[in-house]
């Protein structure tokens, strides 16, 4: 006769391995996110370089600054990198939110993020939020000096922040 703990420890373990499995999948995705954003930033880079070198430094600066509004594909968050006079304001809202919560908070955790944030304390949301959190660090917005806990980086508080 089977005991009713074996069982639920038998599908405990199964949702154990389950959940490993959707991490590891979860990490492999983040990982080709990453790739494919770096991947797109060079193509960038290499597009501006070929314009500045065939239509001058004046007609490059005027496409790069029509570039950061007209660009993006319609429902992609673009995520500048953060330098020296750029606020927050420059990010997508929904990042704006995440850098609000954190700049607020001394160390905020992607749980207690997402929490923050009005959405539910699910696995795929919190990881979502997780995800949002590391681009910002990639991007200069934010730092991560002890795993998995995010500060704004120095002079990129609040709203009206720049830097």
């Amino acid at each position: 006769m089977v005991s009713v703990l074996g069982l639920l420890e038998a599908k405990e373990s199964a949702a154990r391995e389950v959940i490993e499995r959707l991490c590891d999948e979860a990490d492999r995705i983040l990982a080709e996110l990453v790739e494919a954003e770096g991947s797109l930033e060079r193509l960038v880079i290499a597009r501006e370089t070929v314009a500045e070198v065939l239509n001058g430094p004046a007609v490059a600066a005027k496409e790069a600054a029509v570039k950061d509004v007209d660009e993006a594909p319609a429902g992609v968050m673009v995520v500048p990198r953060r330098r020296e006079g750029l606020s927050v304001r420059v990010l997508p809202e929904e990042y704006q939110r995440v850098m609000a919560v954190v700049g607020a908070r001394d160390g905020v955790r992607a749980r207690d993020l997402t929490v923050a944030l009005g959405r539910e304390a699910v696995p795929a949301k919190i990881e979502c939020v997780r995800s949002m959190a590391k681009r910002l660090v990639a991007r200069g917005w934010a730092v991560e000096e002890t795993p998995g806990v995010f500060t704004p980086a120095a002079g990129s508080r609040g709203p009206a922040a720049a830097g």
